[in-house]
């Protein structure tokens, strides 16, 4: 009973690296690479890294 679990988890692993790799494939071709120089203007996302922060407000 081990030995056919054991085969299934393999079974399954090979499945999975198959999917990453279709998957790993699909992402690059649709990939768009940024280059930027020194002196260009780009837009950045700033957020909080734990959550909106209220200050004075407790609960």
């Amino acid at each position: 009973m081990i030995e056919v679990t054991n085969a299934k988890v393999a079974v399954a692993k090979e499945k999975i690296k198959e999917a990453r790799t279709r998957q790993k494939s699909y992402a690059d071709k649709h990939h768009i690479s940024l280059e930027f120089q020194p002196g260009d203007h780009v837009f950045l996302k700033v957020s909080p890294v734990r959550g909106v922060r209220r200050f004075g407000i407790k609960g």
